[in-house]
């Protein structure tokens, strides 16, 4: 699918923006891969790292800026959408610049998409936009919503949206886990919000996948949601500071003591497949012969079942979870490549 096509990546020089380059161009050979963002010295970086590779080109640009955007978007086939603001506590004190670039932005991605004829665009959520209590959360269940609405402004275009969404990404720039692996560096004692506190955990070559997942599946107007392990807060460190003590410091505003990514309101639209759920939209759902049509149609994929009524996908109740020894194996993995920051699915056993 993604063979000599061009590829038009917002946010790509973020740590997702770089996993997605890595794996197309080691996957596929595609006419372009065009990395859009605002920050030059990012792109120099991300330049050096892939060589000067013949298929990739780099845009400086701002989503907030729709005519770039829209320059950005000509001749493009697939537009995967990554830029965002999404650190907590600064959403929470800047939400004038959140609301600008997570929903201004995606209001400008979805009318520059449909404007140059793209085909399809995938759009990146979190686990945060499920029953949101924190600015973040709710600029990016708003965007959410207006993917999922896409798809009634385009008329006559060909263009889908579809939306992935995961939990917290190990190992990318401002998680967790370079967090504590800078403290433990000190040796200090390591910061607990809270002994209970979990989430999902997703390596970044996962969330790729399941952008793919959604490029080849998507008929427009889902959320896929991937199947992902949940972890203790606690536990993270115990795995990066065995010898280190912890401290409780107290929740930051705007947290959750657990996540969510489907919540028991929207199990009346979700259905299960092998590795992902899908949240089809509760309106402008495709039908064939008066049927709803959840399965792609051009592609062989897993059986799919309803959910039971009620189900909720949180990363408390969850069916697979990680320990710290899980996490201590995964990180010498990566060491073992040359990165601590580089964790990958393969590094730790699959659900079964």
């Amino acid at each position: 699918m993604l063979n000599d096509s061009t590829i038009l990546v917002t946010g790509g020089t973020g740590s997702f923006g770089r996993t997605f380059v890595r794996m197309t161009l080691e996957r596929y050979k595609p006419r372009k891969i065009i990395v859009f963002s605002r920050d030059e010295m990012k792109q120099e970086d991300m330049q050096r790292e892939f060589g000067d590779h013949p298929a990739l080109r780099f845009f400086l640009g701002d989503v907030r800026d729709k005519d770039r955007l829209k320059r950005a978007c000509q001749g493009v086939d697939y537009l995967i959408h990554a830029a965002a603001l999404k650190i907590v506590p600064t959403a929470e004190y800047n939400p004038f610049e959140c609301i600008k670039t997570n929903v201004i932005g995606a209001m400008n991605v979805i009318d520059s998409a449909i404007d140059t004829g793209v085909k399809r665009v995938i759009a990146l959520s979190t686990d945060k936009a499920c029953n949101p209590v924190n600015l973040y959360g709710a600029t990016k269940l708003c965007s959410d919503k207006l993917f999922i609405a896409g798809g009634a402004y385009v008329g006559d275009a060909d263009t889908r949206f579809s939306v992935v969404r995961y939990g917290n990404v190990m190992g990318s720039r401002g998680s967790v886990i370079p967090f504590f692996q800078k403290i433990a560096a000190s040796g200090q004692a390591i910061p607990i919000t809270h002994p209970e506190m979990t989430r999902f955990m997703i390596s970044l070559d996962q969330g790729v996948e399941l952008v793919y997942t959604a490029l080849h599946e998507g008929l427009g107007g889902e959320i896929f949601v991937k199947k992902i392990p949940s972890m203790r807060v606690i536990d993270i460190a115990e795995a990066i500071a065995p010898d280190l003590p912890t401290r409780i410091v107290g929740m930051r505003p705007g947290e959750k003591m657990h996540e969510q990514m489907i919540s028991v309101e929207d199990s009346p639209h979700t259905y299960e497949f092998n590795d992902y759920f899908k949240i089809i939209p509760s309106w402008n759902v495709p039908r064939k012969n008066g049927t709803l049509v959840i399965e792609c149609e051009s592609t062989d994929i897993s059986p799919m079942k309803q959910v039971a009524s009620g189900f909720s996908y949180s990363s408390d109740s969850n069916d697979w979870w990680l320990s710290s020894a899980d996490l201590r194996q995964m990180l010498d993995a990566a060491h073992a490549r040359g990165t601590s920051h580089d964790i990958r699915s393969s590094d730790y056993a699959p659900l079964t």
